[in-house]
């Protein structure tokens, strides 16, 4: 049976409190959710049937962060870029965070698997 996770990755060099950090990740795992069950309806259902494995990973920067967002699309899995509004820690506009998946570990972990846990 393949296995479905979602990753979340974050930007460490923003140096975001905890509870940021937990907010920027909520919306990550929600916004790619939303595209993954606008284009693989599957992947979704087989993911909530194996109990919704969400691992959260850590980038030291903007860059890191826009190029896994771009592999991501090339292999065409669900992305999410996470563009924070401004209202707290950070200035309005801050790239924080890219959720990727609900999709098959075994795509997701050709981009990923090398990454730390943030």
């Amino acid at each position: 049976m393949e296995e479905y996770k979602q990753v979340i990755i974050l930007r460490r060099d923003l140096k975001m409190s905890a509870g940021k950090a937990a907010a920027q990740a909520v919306h990550a795992a929600v916004t790619a959710l939303e595209e993954a069950r606008r284009h693989n309806p599957r992947w979704v259902e087989e993911w909530f049937k194996q109990g919704q494995k969400v691992v959260v990973l850590g980038v030291n920067s903007l860059n890191e962060l826009l190029n896994l967002k771009n592999k991501a699309e090339e292999l065409k899995l669900p992305a999410a870029l996470i563009v924070d509004a401004g209202r707290t820690e950070l200035k309005s506009g801050t790239i924080t965070a890219v959720g990727i998946g609900p999709a098959p570990s075994r795509i997701i972990d050709l981009i990923t698997g090398k990454l730390k846990l943030y």
